[in-house]
């Protein structure tokens, strides 16, 4: 076992991915935004693709149907994550449900070519990280199809985070959410460039790529989720200022 494909990185990205998810159905229970849901089944994928790598990894045995699915949840989860993130900033629910959608109907025919496609058996190594190469040449079906979900998936989230730095940058009580966005623009670029590293066929770094942006993500995402420590720190702000208008000399008179 090499040290990039050890199963301890899958392991600890799992368990971040999991706890997220978690985290996010909680705050979904109690406040019913989409976008919540969205991000718990994007990191459920994530943290379910990465339970698998560890699950491989440790068992030295890559088995087939496992790596199918684990393929299509590792491909596919960035889709999700930018769907959770459309929801987020957009007034209109229409476009998240349109999105929403197409991401339905590309998992569909994403999880129908991974069980159809033949597989490179010589690529499926214990100890050694495989990507999407057992499911053949990277332009290849359905191997192809994770960049259904990964562009727009990273645009979103990009663009999304980029968006809401210019948002609340000004605003000092919400400053805190702009530094969000920046860890969730440096755990998308994480994401971004191990993806697209392994669909080179240089894979080496992937494990550890994921587990480094998977602990940026839910650091920023555990920062920005929440409008209620922008909001407490107004509502303490316009208290403050109540009192002292009402304890300014004449304000009875």
């Amino acid at each position: 076992m090499s040290f990039w494909s050890s199963y301890w990185w899958p392991a600890v990205t799992a368990l971040v991915g999991f706890v997220y998810v978690g985290l996010l159905l909680n705050q979904w229970h109690h406040r019913r935004q989409p976008h919540q849901l969205a991000w718990a089944f994007g990191f459920f994928l994530y943290g379910a693709a990465a339970f698998m790598e560890f699950y491989s990894e440790y068992t030295q045995n890559w088995d087939p149907t496992v790596y199918r699915v684990y393929i299509v949840c590792a491909a596919s989860m960035v889709g999700f994550l930018g769907l959770g993130t459309l929801y987020l900033i957009t007034k209109r629910r229409i476009w998240g449900h349109i999105y929403l959608g197409f991401n339905l109907v590309m998992l569909a025919i994403f999880l129908w070519g991974a069980f159809n496609a033949p597989l490179d058996y010589a690529a499926l190594k214990p100890g050694i990280v495989v990507g999407g190469a057992g499911l053949g040449p990277s332009g290849s079906f359905p191997r192809i199809m994770s960049l259904v979900f990964n562009i727009p998936g990273t645009l979103l989230l990009l663009g999304g985070s980029a968006w809401s730095v210019i948002k609340f940058w000004p605003k000092k009580q919400y400053r805190y959410r702009a530094w969000a966005n920046v860890l969730i623009f440096t755990g998308t670029l994480c994401i971004a460039g191990a993806g697209s590293m392994a669909r080179a066929g240089m894979t080496q770094g992937l494990y550890f790529g994921e587990m480094i942006a998977s602990a940026i993500l839910l650091a920023g995402f555990l920062m920005a989720s929440t409008l209620e420590k922008g909001a407490g720190t107004i509502r303490a702000e316009r208290a403050e200022r109540q009192a002292a208008e009402a304890a300014a000399p004449g304000s009875e008179g």
